[in-house]
Order: structure tokens, then C-alpha cells, then sequence
């Protein structure tokens, strides 16, 4: 039944007070919306750091680096860079590609973004005539969930057939991210030695016609009443039917074949890369989600098909579930979450000792009702569950019950003391804390709120922490107002009355009165009394605190990114070396991996090792520079999956480079090199970018520094972006050769033909396009073949290929990489970060010494990108962060306080708090980190 509400308290407090239902059904309310919408929250690492990009992709086959860099990159940038709302633009030139990739500014419609990037491009008409049409794309961004390795005692064949199967299956239950490596796609090689072609006097271009003539069929259409289909030509896609492909009719009836010229024969589906688990062929799966997936969802799918499928695999078939995102993931945030409920249990034990049952029940009652608010919120505004959000939730766990305890303490204290009714003392102790506690949490609210001054990719991890706080502390505000008093006027009923189990409360309160008392009243006058000297001893702990950080005693350390269990190795060959020695190579890092980990497992009780992947044909993880320009079989490399990092007593980049001391290289390996992952945003630790000269220059700076740098122990996988490129051959007509009616166009593309093939046909073979080129043998592409070579003059006779150009030799560079139409290049590598103060050292001696000394040498412009860069651009973010939100508490306590000094002496105590932050670093040997100082700003 309702109360009478009280002719001096009306308005909305009043009402919700006396309803007898208004309360409990917006709490019910509040309460409903977190839990439909807590099942529907996607759980990840860290927030998806998406940038808005359109890349731009132009093929010109047989064209240099330096022939991309001039021929399109230079005429397109400049083009592209003027279109609206690009942010900043990047250029890649390799051979005969060349890639140019926009950065947006934040929010940018990138439907616009296409259209005009596509306009732009169309205005470029020097574009080179052979060059394929540029290919416009926006960014697609993808996150690696898991990795499915298939392996066995089977051919890779099979193999191969297993894995479509499974990729079939994965995106019948709906995973449809998904990438196989290891499996090529068929294709046909038509091989013409070059004697043929004289002798039948024929061209590739010719050849590859005819095939692909015959491998495709066109419909003609229907006869008179549809009843019959009509089609020209009849699918040929066997060795047999290739060969038996018709080039020419002679005027005796017979005929001239491709099987008369060529030898035709098909390629494995590991021609290019190829996979081992120990001595089993395997095959990869990478299973990525989009923005908007759910890492743990899928995975739950993926591990769904696989155990099905592994039911009806041949024996000895395994498959493996690798570089597991999920599992990383559900283990942090379960940690998390222990800790947060260990708060949450401090909080309540807390609150029952020190306020009675009643009270400490509703009080507590808030928190839930709060959080499961916050979690509607963030699910409506598109926040996920993660390390940050749930950090930000665990931050806020004592500041939901601080306007609680206030206000229900103050309503017990009406009914105690003055007498009042449960309902009045319920409405006068939320009018009367109105704005105080409205106030307070203002000035929490603009603290956090400051942190959304920031951006870059780091903002973009942290903006969660604003928006969860903000969240809950809403919710904290309406639970305390509008849904507690009504609670708070039936607890208080009972005040007058003593209850067993308000013994606990009793007891601690008044203990808690005597020490007020008889300790902290007296200490408080003495502070009042000696408050000068008192002043002075605290300004002077703060300057301690303060020499322990410009010591270095306390060494900060801007991201210290949480280490993932996978190691990654990758060897580089030198030319002439075949894939038999990549093999060998490979094999020996096999052999080195599984020694170190048996070492491991004496030296610490547990092998680290489980899994071992081992590929040749390609590079795992990052990759090596220069790669690019090695043939497929000069590559490879092996990928480590270790325990997890709590379960051992060493980091896997110690791992790393204790495992680069123990691989003995091939005589043939130009490099091996071996390193640690990270989890979150940024870059590499070390990665250092020289500008403002040549490229020969830049490169030999590079060399420079990567000297200095190898001389460091700590320092490891020291690597640029400009490796050296294969020896280029630049021919020029003589003039024997134009007077035979040659052109250099006709020229290129008859050496381009035979130097590179061409593609004669593609058609579809199951989930891949098939593809038969007609090509020289290999034998043939050797250093000699400019005498070896001959021409077909346009009169039809045979000239040596030597008889008619000159030949100038030029090494040149892999790739040219432009940054906003700037010529760079990049020194990467990676610091342990096992010594803190050492690797703090190590970038003061970089910064201070090495790359000044670089610059004054080489005459090239420097400057720190990777965690450097974002580190410079977070702090100057901080910065104007920290100026935002001090100006804004100072407003708020001015408008309370009605008073332009009060708020000053308030905010006094602001510094202090850094005296407490600053010792526990140093007191339990913490790095100071940007992530560690986010409760601080709390």
C-alpha cells in the first residue's frame, strides 16, 4: 500500500521514494536490459584498432622497382594525395608491382573515399601503355582467431582435399574467414624450348592463343525452339587434351599440335610453399573475423568442426589448433575477472563491517544493478568485453557504492538521531546529498572523459576506459537517487531495533570510534597546528618520489605489450641454392628447436615446446627484408608454439634468441633470424626512419646503424626495408638491330613472354582457379641467355639477341617505399624488455649518441617511428588531456564552492596522490607504463 507522501518533499525523488512499485520495476527494468544484453557482448584481447585505408595496386610485368617508382608511383601520389580526406598515403614499388595505400582521417564516409580515389586515378593518363589497370580496394581488416594445421602420413595431395573439405565445412557453420596455405592452385605448364619455336617458326603468343582457344568454350545459343543448346569448342582440361590442341593446319592435311612443340605437365599443389609437422606434410588454415566477430564464438565453431571431422580423417590424419587467440584471450580475462571479483568481495566485507546489514545489503545491491546497466550501454554503443573495458569496469567497483554509502548512511543517521520517518529521512538524505554527490561524480566523469582527447591507435585502445566509466557511473547515479531511497525508507523501519547480525557493524564502529578519537582526531590537530612543517615534509617526499623517476630508478616504459606464446624463425638462402638446401636448412631448425626445448625441460622441469610448424616456399610472421626478391624455394622458416607465459620462467624472446645461438646455418643461408610476438597495437620496439637523400645513401646509413646495433646483446632481429635487388640487365637497341626493323616495344614483350610466360587460360577447379602457362623451360632462363636467345626479325628470319642490343648491368633496390611521397627506409628491431632500466639505456644511447653521429655522416634526417613515434604523439595527447580536465574539475568545484580560491586549495592535493603510484613502482620493481597509469588517473 502506498504512503501519503509528505506535503514539503515532492518532485521526482519523492515520487519514487513513496510509489511502491516505481522503483523495483526501473530497477527491474535496468537489471533486464544488462542481461539480454550480456550474452551478446563480443569478447577480444583488446579493443580492434581499424584504420580506414583504400589501397591502390598497379601490375606491370617485367617492370623494376625503380621503373614502378617512376612509371606509377610518381605520377599517381601526387594525384592521390590531393584527394579529400586523406590523412597520410604510403607507396610500395617491387617488381612489376607497385601499391599505393591512403590513410582516412577517422570517421571518413570511405564509400566517398572510393569514389574519388577511382576518379583520381582516372585522370592520370601517363600512365605506362603495358601496365595492367589499376586495382582500387578498401581496407579489409581481419584478425587472426586461430590457425588449423592438418597434417599426416599422406600424400599432399590428399591432403590438400582434406583441406577443402574442412573449409567447406567451416563455412557451412558459418566461419567465413578462412585462408589455406600450403596448397597451391592447379596449374598446367606448356613448356617450349626455344629451338622449337625456330624450327616451327611459331611465338609463345602464338601458343598461348591456341591454348587458350581450346581450354575455354563459348555458348552460340539456342536453335529454333529452344529445344537444343549449341556451344563452340569442348572443354580440354587433361595433359592429353592440351597436347592434342591443334597450333596449325599445313596444306598436306596434316597438322601441327601443341604436344608437337611443347611438353605439357602439371605442377604439385606444393610447387610454391610447402609445410611439415616433424616429418609429415601439413597444410594451414588461417581463420580471421572481421571488426564486428567474435574471437571466442568462432573458435567454439572451429573446434565444433574440427573434432567432427577428425572423427572421419585416415588414420594417422591429425588436426591441430595453433596460435589460439581464444584461449589467450578467455585466459586473460578470466584472470581479470578473478581479480575483479577478489574486489568485489573486499568491497562487500567492507561494507557489512561497516554498515549495518540492512544498509550494506542495499548499498551493495547497487553494484550489479549498475554494472548490468553498463553492460546494455556498451552493448548498445558497440563496446566489447575486454582486458580494457573490464579494467575500466574493476576501476569503478568502489566508486559505484561511494554515493550509495553516502546517501544511505546519511538517511540512517535522520532516523537515529533526528527522529524522522524512514520515508523522510530517505528523501532528505538524497535531497540533502544531491549535489555533493552529483558534483563529485562530475569531476570523476570529466577525469575520464579527458582521456578521449587522445588519439592515434592508442586512443582508439583506451577510449573504451572513458565510455565504461562514464557508463557506470550514470547508472550509479540513477540506482542511488531513484531506485535506493525507496529501498532505504523500508530498511530504515527496523533502525531502532538490534539485530544479531548487526554485531559485526557494532563492533568495528565502535572501534572505529575510539580510533577517531583518541588517534586520528588528536593527529589531525597536531597537523593543524605544525601544518608548515607538515607542508614541508610532504613537498619534500614528493621530490623524492620525483628524483626516483628522473634517477631512472623508476624507468618508464611507454607500452609494455603482453607477450603471446609464438615464436617465429625465418632463413633467407643464397642464389644458386635449390630446394633441397632449404630443406636441409629447414631441418636444422627443426632439430636445433627440439634440442632447446629438451634443454628446457631439464634446466625448468616442463618442455616449452607445443607445436612445431616448418615450411619452406615461404617466411612465418613478419619476414625478413629481402625476401622478396628470393625464389620461392630459397625461403623458409618455422613457427614455435610455447606453453603459456605463465607457466614458465622465461620469455619466449629469451627463447628466441637463445635458439638463434643454437641453429647452425647452412653454408648456403644468407640469413636466419628468429623473434618473439606481441599482443595489442603499436609497432616494433626499435624501428628508426632515415630520410632525406638517395637511396644509396639511405641505405648505407642503414647498414650504419644496423653495425651499431648488432654490437648490442640485448638488441635482436635488426633488420631494414631495403634489401639489395637481383642484378639488372638494361638493354638498348643497336644499330644493326633497328636497321632489321626492330622496336624496344616489340622487343620487351617478346622477352617479356619468354622470360616470364604467359598466362594462356584460367578456369574454375573446384574452390580455386586452375591456370595453364605456356612458358620456356626452365633450364633455358640462365645467365647466358643473351647469346643463347635468337629473334625472330619482322622479315622472318633469326637473329642472335646479342646482335642487336647492348647490354648495361645495375643493381638496384627489391622495393622503394614512399611516405607521403618522401623516400624512406626503416631499421627495425626488437629490445628485451627483461631488464627494463637496460632497455631504457639502450634508447637514451641511440637517441643521444648512434643516430646523431649517423646523421652527421651520411647527411640524412632521422626519426624514431614505431612505439616511438605513437609514444610522442600519446603524450603530447596526454598532455592536453590532463589540461582539459583540470580546467573542467576547476569549473565544477568552482560553481560549488561559489569561489575562485577554494577549488585551488582543493586541487592542491592532486600531486600528492603521485607520491603513493610512484613508490609502490619503485617498491615492487613495476616499469611505468602508460597502462599502469590509467588507475592513476582515477
Amino acid at each position: 500500500m502506498a504512503r501519503d507522501p509528505s506535503p514539503r518533499l515532492t518532485g521526482v525523488l519523492s515520487y519514487f521514494t513513496r510509489h511502491p512499485t516505481a522503483a523495483n520495476l526501473l530497477m527491474a527494468v535496468m537489471v533486464i536490459l544488462g542481461l539480454a544484453a550480456a550474452p551478446q557482448m563480443r569478447a577480444q584481447f583488446f579493443p580492434d584498432v581499424v584504420v580506414d585505408n583504400v589501397s591502390v595496386s598497379i601490375i606491370w610485368e617485367g617492370a623494376s622497382p625503380e621503373d614502378m617508382d617512376a612509371g606509377v608511383v610518381q605520377v599517381l601520389e601526387p594525384v592521390l594525395r590531393a584527394v579529400d580526406g586523406v590523412e597520410k598515403s604510403s607507396a610500395t614499388s617491387r617488381e612489376a608491382v607497385a601499391t599505393i595505400v591512403l590513410e582516412f582521417e577517422p570517421g571518413w564516409d570511405m564509400g566517398r573515399a572510393a569514389d574519388e580515389v577511382q576518379a583520381a586515378v582516372d585522370t592520370a593518363t601517363s600512365l605506362p601503355v603495358d601496365a595492367d589497370e589499376p586495382v582500387i580496394r578498401r581496407g579489409a581488416w581481419r584478425d587472426r582467431v586461430t590457425d588449423i594445421v592438418l597434417s599426416g602420413p599422406i600424400a599432399p595431395e590428399q591432403l590438400g582435399r582434406l583441406a577443402d573439405e574442412l573449409v567447406a565445412r567451416l563455412f557451412e557453420a558459418g566461419v567465413t574467414r578462412t585462408t589455406i596455405r600450403g596448397l597451391a592452385a592447379p596449374r598446367t605448364v606448356v613448356e617450349v624450348p626455344s629451338v622449337n619455336l625456330i624450327a616451327h617458326d611459331i611465338t609463345l603468343a602464338e601458343i598461348a592463343a591456341a591454348v587458350g582457344a581450346g581450354v575455354d568454350v563459348a555458348p552460340a545459343g539456342d536453335v529454333a525452339g529452344a529445344s537444343t543448346r549449341v556451344r563452340t569448342g569442348a572443354e580440354k582440361r587433361t595433359t592429353a587434351q592440351i597436347a592434342a590442341i591443334t597450333l596449325r593446319s599445313r596444306p598436306d592435311g596434316t597438322r601441327l599440335s601443341v604436344g608437337d612443340v611443347a611438353r605439357v605437365h602439371v605442377e604439385g599443389v606444393t610447387r610454391n610453399r610447402q609445410y611439415f609437422v616433424g616429418e609429415n606434410a601439413a597444410m594451414s588454415i588461417r581463420v580471421d573475423r572481421s571488426a564486428r566477430g567474435d574471437a571466442i564464438g568462432i573458435q567454439h565453431q572451429v573446434e565444433g568442426v574440427v573434432a567432427e571431422m577428425q572423427r572421419s580423417l585416415p588414420q594417422g590424419v591429425e588436426l591441430s589448433l595453433i596460435r589460439t587467440r581464444s584461449e589467450f584471450i578467455s585466459g586473460r580475462l578470466d584472470t581479470l575477472l578473478a581479480n575483479g571479483l577478489t574486489g568485489l568481495g573486499l568491497v562487500l566485507a567492507l561494507l557489512f563491517l561497516f554498515l549495518n546489514a540492512r544498509t550494506a545489503f542495499w548499498v551493495a545491491a547497487g553494484i550489479p544493478v549498475a554494472l548490468l546497466t553498463a553492460v546494455a550501454v556498451m552493448y548498445a554503443v558497440g563496446l566489447t568485453i575486454n582486458m580494457i573495458s573490464l579494467f575500466a569496469l574493476i576501476i569503478t567497483l568502489g566508486m559505484i557504492v561511494d554515493d550509495a554509502i553516502v546517501v544511505g548512511e546519511h538517511a540512517d543517521a535522520r532516523v537515529r538521531r533526528m527522529g524522522e520517518s524512514p520515508a523522510e529521512a530517505a528523501e532528505n538524505a538524497a535531497r540533502r546529498m544531491a549535489l555533493p554527490v552529483f558534483s563529485a561524480t562530475l569531476t570523476t566523469l570529466i577525469a575520464f572523459f579527458g582521456l578521449v582527447a587522445i588519439g592515434g591507435q592508442f586512443g582508439d585502445m583506451i577510449i573504451d576506459i572513458p565510455l565504461t566509466v562514464i557508463a557506470v557511473l550514470s547508472a550509479s547515479l540513477v540506482e542511488c537517487f531513484l531506485i535506493l531511497p525507496s529501498h532505504m525508507a523500508h530498511a530504515l523501519v527496523h533502525a531502532g531495533r538490534r539485530h544479531w547480525y548487526d554485531w559485526p557493524s557494532r563492533v568495528v564502529n565502535r572501534g572505529f570510534v575510539r580510533l577517531r578519537e583518541r588517534l586520528f582526531r588528536p593527529l589531525v590537530v597536531l597537523i593543524v597546528r605544525a601544518r608548515y612543517p607538515v607542508m614541508a615534509g610532504i613537498v619534500a617526499l614528493l621530490a623524492a618520489q620525483a628524483a626516483l623517476v628522473i634517477r631512472g630508478d623508476v624507468v618508464w616504459r611507454f607500452f609494455n605489450a603482453p607477450e603471446q606464446s609464438s615464436v617465429t624463425g625465418n632463413f633467407m638462402m643464397a642464389p644458386g641454392a635449390t630446394r633441397a638446401d632449404s630443406l636441409a636448412m629447414m631441418r636444422e631448425m627443426q632439430r636445433a628447436t627440439e634440442a632447446l626445448g629438451a634443454d628446457y625441460a631439464e634446466r625448468y622441469g616442463r618442455n616449452p615446446l607445443e607445436f612445431v610448424l616448418a615450411e619452406v616456399g615461404g617466411v612465418s610472421g613478419p619476414g625478413l627484408a629481402g625476401a622478396d626478391t628470393k625464389e620461392p624455394d630459397q625461403l623458409g622458416g618455422i613457427a614455435i608454439e610455447l606453453i603459456d607465459a605463465d607457466l614458465r620462467p622465461y620469455s619466449g624472446f629469451a627463447f628466441a634468441a637463445e635458439l638463434q645461438r643454437r641453429v647452425e646455418p647452412h653454408p648456403l643461408a644468407e640469413a636466419v633470424s628468429f623473434r618473439g610476438w606481441h599482443s595489442g597495437p603499436g609497432g616494433t620496439a626499435l624501428d628508426v626512419e632515415f630520410h632525406g637523400a638517395g637511396a644509396e645513401t639511405l641505405k648505407a646509413a642503414a647498414e650504419a646503424l644496423k653495425t651499431e646495433l648488432d654490437r648490442i646483446p640485448e638488441v635482436s632481429a635488426v633488420e631494414d626495408n631495403l634489401a639489395f635487388d637481383k642484378a639488372e640487365l638494361v638493354l638498348e637497341l643497336t644499330p644493326q638491330g633497328e636497321a632489321l626493323g626492330f622496336s624496344i616495344g616489340d622487343l620487351g614483350r617478346v622477352l617479356r613472354h619468354r622470360l616470364t610466360g604467359i598466362e594462356a587460360a584460367t578456369y574454375p577447379d573446384g574452390p580455386r582457379s586452375a591456370e595453364v602457362r605456356v612458358e620456356l623451360p626452365e633450364d633455358e632462363l640462365t645467365a647466358d641467355f643473351l647469346e643463347r636467345m635468337q629473334m625472330r626479325t619482322p622479315l622472318g628470319g633469326y637473329v642472335p639477341l646479342a646482335d642487336i642490343v647492348s647490354v648495361e648491368r645495375s643493381t638496384g633496390f627489391s622495393t622503394i617505399r614512399r611516405e607521403n611521397g618522401v623516400a624512406q627506409i626503416n631499421v627495425t628491431g626488437d629490445i628485451s624488455e627483461d631488464d627494463p632500466a637496460r632497455a631504457a639505456e639502450i634508447m637514451r644511447l641511440l637517441q643521444d649518441d648512434i643516430l646523431p653521429r649517423i646523421k652527421a655522416g651520411y647527411r640524412v634526417d632521422w626519426r624514431l617511428s614505431g612505439l616511438s613515434e605513437q609514444e610522442g604523439e600519446f603524450l603530447a595527447d596526454a598532455r592536453t588531456a590532463l589540461i582539459l580536465t583540470l580546467a573542467g574539475i576547476y569549473l565544477v568545484l568552482a560553481w560549488v564552492f561559489a569561489s575562485w580560491s577554494r577549488p585551488l586549495v582543493v586541487m592542491a592535493v592532486i600531486p600528492f596522490g603521485l607520491i603513493g603510484a610512484i613508490w609502490g613502482h619503485w617498491h615492487w620493481g613495476c616499469r611505468s607504463a602508460c597502462s599502469r597509469w590509467w588507475g592513476c588517473w582515477a
